[in-house]
């Protein structure tokens, strides 16, 4: 089994590469990465690292059970959808909340380049967070940002501040600093020269 800087540096690469052709922040990227994924120990199914519930545009899929927190509304909602599988409680929070068991069907991908590609797909282009993005477009700021895909993104109520936490540790920003660096040397590298060519 790989370490996890190891598999932190791999993710790393995919965010900055992402960041770049998408405007997905890497930071982002890896902190739902590492929550959703327990630090790219446990996908969902083979390949999916942020937890991604299956949609039309999904051609793998796989049922998972899951826990989640559900308003009374939220789980009469959730049963009414899925009347042939409905939520099984848990507990009632205190607040009145409901932890249930669900079995959920997720995306599932061929590799983690993959589950990277469609969560910043998500995130930059998905109506859920469209408003989220296109404010991020305007003002930069990344806590913000954070704090509305993570609104919508799950059901835990420290989820956001969770997810902001690991946005700003210190080994996820060295990562993301050392995968700018690379990738900046390899666009930075002159084309090789050959010097078998006949003169």
């Amino acid at each position: 089994m790989e370490s996890l800087e190891t598999r932190l540096n791999e993710v790393a690469r995919i965010a900055v590469r992402l960041e770049q052709e998408t405007g997905c922040p890497a930071q982002l990227l890896i902190a739902q990465w590492a929550i959703e994924s327990k630090w790219g120990e446990k996908p969902v199914g083979h390949a999916n690292y942020f937890g991604i519930k299956r949609a039309a545009r999904h051609t793998q899929w796989c049922k998972v059970a899951t826990e989640e927190v559900f308003t009374p509304a939220q789980l009469e909602a959730w049963n009414h959808q899925h009347a042939t599988i409905p939520a099984r409680v848990i507990t009632t929070l205190p607040d009145g909340r409901q932890r249930v068991e669900i079995d959920g069907e997720f995306a599932d991908y061929h590799s983690l380049d993959d589950s990277c590609e469609d969560y910043a797909w998500l995130i930059t282009l998905s109506k859920p967070y469209q408003n989220a993005w296109l404010r991020y477009q305007q003002d930069k700021r990344l806590g913000d940002l954070i704090s509305e895909v993570a609104r919508m993104y799950a059901t835990a109520s420290k989820y956001g501040e969770l997810v902001e936490a690991i946005a700003a540790q210190s080994n996820v920003l060295r990562a993301i600093a050392a995968a700018r660096s690379c990738a900046s040397l390899a666009t930075a590298r002159p084309p090789s020269i050959r010097s078998d060519t006949a003169g």
